[in-house]
């Protein structure tokens, strides 16, 4: 297990929030940032915390038309 497990999981659900916010379903935002539906969803999962990249958060962050420190508040 991944000390920061907790913290994947945390962004992960951040995510999903702000993507079904914005009406986007996991394959388009996977086509917008090239990269697999499966992936989103492993990233999305909260039973599977799957670490991100510091690019692939930024992407999903500029995709989402959101600043990148709401993937990253924990307390909402």
């Amino acid at each position: 297990m991944s000390k920061h497990e907790q913290e994947y999981k945390m962004i992960g659900l951040n995510i999903a929030y702000y993507r079904k916010l914005k009406g986007i379903s996991q394959l388009k935002l996977a086509e917008l940032l090239g990269l697999s539906r499966t992936h989103i969803s492993n990233i999305e999962a909260p039973n599977m915390p799957t670490a991100v990249s510091l690019d692939t958060l930024l992407d999903i962050a500029d995709t989402l038309n959101i600043p990148a420190k709401k993937l990253l508040d924990f307390h909402e």
